[in-house]
């Protein structure tokens, strides 16, 4: 089978669904995205670069669909190029975030179009408007409902999705759900697994090992959406309780949801300048290896995971799978993971009072986090490994591939 990927961060949350195609000879895989360092072996790649615009939308509230029809275009090219080198697909895989498979069925108006349908935006229920102290205009609300334009298209125009989670899935429009199959794209609990052995050094030389009092913070940015400001604010509760507590943060300071700080600063300096705490027990890591990262987890005793009612991080399930006890907020998609008091706990997204309670009893154990320990872990490979997801999400490609209608959730 001929199968084209399409992602504007090839290969996104295709990278294992790509590895398994690409693998054993019986497929053809070609990706189409923006990366030019993405190439693994055995797989085509078509790379596409966006052009300025030559005009401003002629509304604001339009320019997300202006630069969907920009990616759109430019891939719909890249797909003739495609075609003029003779290949056609049997089946296309392709995130439409980013308005980038708009235009794949005119050119191959027959092949089945599978997209991940990763979230539709909501002026209420979900990320906008979650948060009391920030809430939106009627512009803005206006802005955030003409955002779903292109999504709407992809609704109509794919011939299937996915979604990772049900909550995910549930924000779609009713009309189209039924049309749409919950697959999670799997985390490889192999990689991300407890280790008795692990070591992690700090940037100061110091060793941390399981047992020690180490909390742990992970997010792609320091921000609102992830809860930083929350955590930030627990952290002086919990140095003060416990006096030997190590606190590693993982995580860049760009925005990669929501809104950067007015003033140009980054959320950490801002929080760092609410937020009084010792150099010393406080270490900002930035970006770390994904090695170093999984080491981390293993020598947490405690992890913190926030989130708005927003997509669902990996690290949240990655860390369950090394056997950390996570103290997640209570908004979904985290509630449809974590049973509080029996795989983890959840906690108010707005209080750090609450969140410095569970990470002190965590810490100083006296919750059952051994058998906390176990039940994450058993999570994790029972409902989220990459073992049991990808054969279900293959089940959904070969299906759509085949047209016929994939299996029941």
């Amino acid at each position: 089978m001929n199968i084209l990927f399409i992602h504007q961060n090839m290969p996104g949350q295709f990278r294992h669904l790509i590895h398994h195609m690409a693998t054993g000879g019986q497929h053809r895989v070609v990706c189409v995205g923006r990366r030019r360092d993405f190439a693994p072996p055995g797989v085509g790649r078509v790379t596409y670069q966006l052009p300025d615009s030559a005009l401003p939308a002629a509304n604001p509230f339009l320019t997300p669909l202006d630069t969907a029809v920009r990616h759109g275009l430019q891939v719909a090219r890249a797909c003739n190029a495609l075609v003029a080198n003779g290949f056609r697909p049997d089946l296309i895989v392709a995130h439409p975030g980013w308005g980038e498979s708009l235009y794949v069925k005119e050119v191959f108006p027959d092949v089945p179009l599978l997209h991940y349908c990763e979230f539709y935006y909501r002026t209420h229920g979900a990320d906008v408007n979650f948060d009391p102290e920030d809430q939106q205009d009627l512009s803005a609300n206006c802005v955030t409902r003409t955002r779903n334009a292109h999504l709407l298209l992809a609704l109509e125009n794919c011939d299937w999705g996915i979604s990772p989670t049900p909550w995910q899935k549930q924000q779609h429009p009713a009309v189209y759900q039924d049309k749409i199959s919950v697959r999670f794209d799997g985390i490889d609990t192999n990689a991300a697994c407890p280790d008795a052995a692990a070591r992690f050094v700090l940037p100061d030389g110091r060793t941390l090992q399981p047992g020690d009092p180490v909390v742990t913070y992970v997010a792609r940015g320091l921000e609102p959406y992830r809860g930083f400001p929350s955590f930030m604010r627990s952290l002086p509760e919990i140095l003060r309780r416990v006096p030997d507590a190590q606190i590693v943060v993982v995580g860049g300071d760009e925005v990669s949801y929501g809104k950067a700080p007015r003033d140009g600063r980054t959320w950490r300096a801002v929080m760092c300048e609410e937020v009084s705490v010792d150099p010393a027990r406080v270490h900002f890591l930035g970006r770390v290896s994904y090695t170093d990262y999984l080491r981390l987890l293993q020598v947490s005793a405690a992890h913190v995971y926030l989130t708005v009612p927003f997509v669902l991080s990996w690290s949240m399930l990655e860390a369950m799978a090394a056997g950390c006890v996570v103290i997640g907020s209570a908004t979904p998609p985290v509630q449809e993971v974590i049973e509080d008091g029996k795989n983890g706990f959840l906690v108010d997204f707005f209080s750090p009072s609450m969140i410095a309670d569970r990470v002190v009893e965590a810490v100083e154990k006296r919750l059952p986090v051994a058998d906390i320990r176990q039940a994450a872990r058993w999570t994790a490979l029972s409902r989220y490994s990459l073992d049991r997801c990808l054969p279900r999400q293959i089940e959904v490609l070969n299906a759509v591939a085949a047209r016929r209608r994939p299996e029941p959730d």
